[in-house]
């Protein structure tokens, strides 16, 4: 097994390993959008827009874990990866232990801060007299389920990292199906009649049942994460280093998105022309939709991520080559046709989230989803461009690019953009920031593919 899986990274034809590996990967990144997008669905339909809102309040809670648990999970495998392209057992372990260790740590420290000052952060998030009591319900069951919820998320990392790509998707496909069972029988009045209290208790329920099954296939005999239950307290403390600052991009992206919706949220309750309670629903929705449809983009370069780290270790240049560039097409084409559907279904989309006719939400949500969904054109090469140097273990690049859009340039254009244009100017303000951050990463990634190519010929003399 474990001769197949290096085959599979470092011998088998790059495009047909990164289509093996994408396809369970995209189908996983899918699933993980469908938690809160199905969970939004069936709140707006059982307990109406304004409920809609409440969610996108207690999001920035849900990302900041997400952002820690990638963080680990990325960076982890990383270390996992180039350990494995070197056969070194020993580090391949520590990497899990000081992982797990970490995950179970970050987990317990959020959830208690946010349950002891749960009132104060939703207010800080956005909330208003209007929906806090949403929120409140929401994101209080959200906060006892973080250990899982994360531990799930590194695992998922891990188990690409390895080659297994299939657990992390049967992991996150059952987490998907349980949530989606769930959330009508506790969230209608036919069912438990819980409201949006019972959108968190299935969403956690979820999340647990996820995480229980990508843990035991770790822990199987057919895993190579070397895991020891007896010596999982075994962990390395100067790997937390290199593990958090390989990972630490994705951590970045990740909180910097939960900074962007806490200032949205914000921004509306001053900007907005009527009741700020709708508008943020309305951004929760197409916040929503757009990461669903970014998902499978992210999940090619989830599958490219532990080729690249591979090959990288094993300095198969060649390889790195073709498959970084051969994912950059597919990232292009799916982009642009991830554009043209949104333009053409934005209404159909939005009428999945209310049982109205005639609302605001319905009436402007669309045309927000289209003006945000402009930028799609070039954000693949920034979606590429930080997922490469992650693999290759350059953190402060992957920072770096990972920031450029979500911190460097969204900040300042959102804060003029809504003074001059009032709410709109937080869609156009997407589509700034993509447009100029993807086209810097555009110019970056050109050159590096060139810098690669230099080495091809060093590499091809030395495994001579």
């Amino acid at each position: 097994m474990d001769e197949a899986r290096s085959d599979l990274l470092g011998k088998m034809d790059v495009k047909k390993a990164l289509i093996k590996l994408s396809i369970p990967a995209t189908i996983a990144m899918i699933v993980t959008a469908l938690y809160n997008l199905v969970d939004t669905i069936f709140v707006g339909q059982g307990s109406g827009e304004i409920a809609i809102g409440a969610l996108s309040i207690a999001n920035p809670v849900q990302m900041i874990v997400m952002a820690f648990g990638l963080m680990i999970g990325i960076g982890a495998s990383s270390v996992f990866s180039r350990a494995y392209g070197r056969n070194d057992k020993e580090y391949m372990r520590r990497s899990v232990n000081t992982a797990v260790f970490m995950g179970v740590v970050f987990s317990v420290i959020i959830a208690v801060i946010g349950i002891v000052f749960l009132d104060d952060l939703l207010y800080f998030f956005g909330a208003t007299d209007g929906n806090i009591a949403y929120a409140r319900d929401y994101l209080f069951y959200i906060l006892i389920g973080l250990i899982p919820f994360s531990l799930s998320v590194i695992f998922n990392n891990l188990a690409r990292a390895e080659g297994r790509a299939n657990v992390a998707m049967i992991s996150m496909v059952i987490g998907a199906g349980v949530n989606i069972i769930l959330d009508p029988i506790f969230i209608f009045d036919w069912g438990l009649g819980m409201g949006v209290k019972g959108a968190a208790i299935a969403t956690v329920i979820a999340k647990t049942a996820s995480f229980i099954y990508v843990f035991m296939a770790s822990t199987s005999s057919k895993s190579k994460l070397n895991i020891n239950l007896r010596k999982l307290y075994e962990v390395d403390f100067k790997m937390m280093g290199e593990i958090s600052s390989i990972g630490f991009s994705s951590f970045i992206r990740n909180a910097l998105g939960a900074f962007l919706v806490i200032l949205i949220n914000n921004l509306i309750k001053e900007y907005s022309p009527g009741e700020p309670e709708i508008y943020i629903s309305i951004f929760g929705v197409v916040n929503r939709l757009v990461m669903f449809l970014l998902m499978p983009g992210f999940g090619l370069v989830q599958g490219l991520q532990p080729i690249v780290g591979y090959n990288y270790g094993a300095k198969l240049y060649q390889r790195l080559y073709t498959v970084i560039g051969y994912t950059m097409k597919l990232l292009v084409f799916y982009f642009i046709g991830a554009l043209v559907l949104t333009l053409i279904f934005s209404n159909q989309l939005f009428s999945l989230f209310s049982s109205e006719t005639d609302s605001i939400l319905l009436n402007e949500g669309p045309n927000a989803l289209r003006i945000v969904s402009l930028g799609f054109v070039v954000i693949g090469f920034q979606v590429i461009l930080s997922s490469v140097y992650q693999a290759m273990g350059y953190p402060v690049r992957a920072f770096l690019v990972a920031a450029s859009r979500q911190f460097i340039l969204f900040v300042p254009i959102v804060l003029l953009f809504t003074y001059l244009f009032g709410i709109s100017g937080i869609w156009w303000t997407f589509v700034a920031a993509d447009i100029i951050a993807g086209l810097i990463s555009m110019f970056v990634f050109r050159y590096e593919m060139k810098d690669l190519h230099k080495k091809i010929p060093q590499s091809i003399q030395e495994l001579s």
